[in-house]
């Protein structure tokens, strides 16, 4: 027998999770509408084992309800609870969520003869298997970036967490600047924000490049428009006309809100992914006179939780299998 039924169909989810890596690789956004039907498709196969093996009194349902209880109210809070500490997107939580109510249990699969997964664990928890795959591939990630740095001859203590790019590359970039006008910080102008920003008043980054002295007068701002969410899929590339105003004088501490940041704040309807006053006016003085600026890319978890979730149901669990190897499980 290749699987049970409810485990054969689990393996659907498994392109819908591809489709979604690329989507978050291309444009950091992934649809609401995606969740529910995985949670429902999830809960529904939850629900047909659960009927056929009840009454749930021996010991391999017993086992197999503790399981799904650990998944369901253990793994599935903890992927809302890295949401809430700003550990996890609010897509990465509800991908979470989706992991633990479809994969409870380790599921079973015979393949020429093969029963896969390879490496099963003690508890038997196959969501946390998939989440523990996940982070042990995540935390590859800075090295691949440092080693890019590396072959570009970045040597330097941020190498492991951003990358030098052109400045005038960011409107199709997604990330975080890596310094401001002080320097380099982690906690730098979000490049979507950017994106909301020049939307807002109507300003492409080149055109912001050109005249900073100018547009760093609040009273430059004319007609403002709909921010968007500063996602590189959403208007065109150029991100609408060219702002009118006065010139300025070179005085800039003169004004009240340079760079019209507080009133961009005020006036959008939702927050800009953190930011704040001072956050903008530092990247933009930032990417107004640096040709090269460096910026953390970030990585959409969604992406080794795919693959995490691919590793889990052919290998089975990488941690455990190294606890393993080394006598500590």
């Amino acid at each position: 027998m290749f699987a049970t039924l409810p485990d054969a169909l689990r393996l659907f989810v498994v392109p819908v999770f591809a489709w979604a890596a690329l989507r978050d690789v291309r444009t950091r956004r992934l649809p609401n509408r995606l969740w529910p039907p995985l949670y429902a498709f999830g809960a529904l196969l939850l629900v047909w084992e659960i009927a056929a093996m009840w009454p749930i009194a021996g010991f391999e349902e017993i086992r197999f309800a503790v399981q799904a209880a650990i998944s369901l109210l253990f793994v599935a809070p903890l992927g809302y609870a890295f949401w809430y500490l700003g550990a996890f997107g609010g897509a990465d939580a509800k991908a979470l969520i989706a992991i633990a109510v479809l994969f409870p249990t380790f599921p079973e699969y015979v393949v020429a003869g093969a029963e896969l997964p390879v490496v099963d664990t003690r508890l038997g928890v196959f969501s946390l298997t998939v989440l523990t795959n996940t982070v042990l591939l995540a935390l590859a990630y800075p090295l691949g970036l440092a080693l890019s740095n590396l072959l570009r001859g970045e040597r330097s203590a941020t190498m492991f967490l951003a990358r030098p790019v052109a400045t005038d590359s960011l409107p199709d970039r997604h990330g975080r600047l890596f310094e401001d006008d002080a320097g380099t910080t982690r906690n730098g102008l979000d490049l979507d924000a950017l994106r909301m920003y020049l939307r807002w008043r109507g300003l492409t980054l080149a055109g912001l490049r050109e005249d900073p002295d100018r547009l760093r007068d609040p009273d430059s701002v004319g007609e403002t428009r709909d921010p968007t969410d500063g996602g590189t899929h959403v208007g065109p590339r150029t991100d609408g006309g060219v702002a009118t105003g006065i010139d300025s004088e070179d005085d800039v501490d003169r004004f009240d809100d340079p760079w019209a940041a507080e009133r961009f704040l005020d006036e959008i309807d939702h927050g800009a992914y953190g930011t704040d006053a001072e956050t903008l006016r530092g990247g933009l003085a930032v990417v107004a006179r640096k040709d090269r600026v460096f910026v953390s890319p970030g990585m959409p978890f969604v992406v080794p939780m795919a693959i995490g979730l691919f590793v889990s149901l052919t290998y089975g669990d990488a941690l455990f299998a190294v606890l393993g190897a080394v006598g500590l499980v």
